[in-house]
């Protein structure tokens, strides 16, 4: 099989995807794998174009389930392989592992664990040397990076910001469940992480009252607030943070995050960023 660059080459055989992989990393090129699995919306284009913006980079997309538009959009994008494969393919004996997420996990556990040993699954097959994942799966993300450290994965991994519809709400298949009549309520997820973060100067404290202020108001019982670390441990009183939700709206269990500076606070970025550095030299000089 010959594979151009840029012509969307269908593979779905498992040893051929490792021989691209193979083959291209011989040549010096990076492979980067976008593991999107079923279906392709524009969040999932998102990805794609960070994948491209690698310079000199094969883009490998896998996906477990497609249809003649998912192929025609990733076409639009001029990747250069699409590997469609199923769990027989990618587990010819038969499923017969799952890693077990030790972190306190917010999301199910099991679906966590099915999600990272899928992903650790493609990557062993395609070898690459670049991953591009969403942050709107943050806890997958973390967990995916620190499976790659742990068992020291030779690839690099690459989180891409969550995009997001003109009324905030997250673009995810999920959200994308959620009727008409309940998106304005589901749009209320994004509205009260964005008023917590504006509160990050504040500390955690307020900053997890407003979100519960504003879900509260309409009407939104939440599965989950969190407030944790950049790495999903306890949330620093300054620094990087991040700020989950889960909440079931219109019969579609939704989540959501963003990235705050605690105890800090969007305005003081710059001022707080400069200070570092100046104690850094400070301490470098003594």
């Amino acid at each position: 099989m010959s594979i151009g660059r840029g012509q969307a080459t269908v593979v779905a055989d498992l040893n051929m995807i490792s021989k691209v992989g193979s083959a291209f990393k011989k040549t010096g090129a990076p492979v980067v794998l976008v593991p999107l699995g079923r279906g392709v919306h524009a969040g999932h284009i998102a990805l794609v174009r960070a994948a491209k913006a690698i310079r000199g980079g094969v883009v490998v997309v896998a996906l477990s389930s497609t249809d003649e538009q998912d192929l025609e959009a990733l076409r639009k994008e001029s990747v250069d392989v699409i590997w469609q494969y199923t769990d027989e393919q990618l587990w010819p004996n038969g499923h017969r592992l799952q890693l077990a997420v030790k972190q306190d996990a917010l999301e199910p556990a099991d679906a966590l664990s099915a999600a990272l040993t899928r992903n650790l699954a493609l990557i062993g097959a395609l070898s690459p040397s670049d991953v591009v994942v969403g942050e709107k799966d943050y806890e997958l993300l973390i967990a995916l990076n620190q499976a790659i450290h742990d068992f020291h994965i030779q690839v690099r991994l690459q989180g891409v910001p969550t995009v997001r519809m003109p009324d905030g709400l997250a673009l995810s298949l999920r959200n994308m469940d959620v009727e008409e009549s309940a998106r304005e309520k589901a749009s209320t997820l994004s509205a009260a992480l964005t008023a917590g973060a504006h509160a990050a100067e504040a500390g955690a404290e307020q900053v997890l009252e407003i979100v519960k202020t504003v879900l509260d108001a309409a009407g939104i019982e939440p599965e989950y607030v969190e407030l944790r670390g950049r790495d999903l441990g306890p949330a620093p009183e300054i620094g990087d943070a991040r700020l989950l939700v889960a909440a079931n709206i219109g019969g579609v269990r939704l989540t959501d995050n963003v990235g705050l500076p605690l105890g800090i606070g969007f305005r003081n970025i710059e001022a707080h960023a400069e200070e570092a550095t100046q104690a850094e030299n400070a301490a470098g000089s003594n």
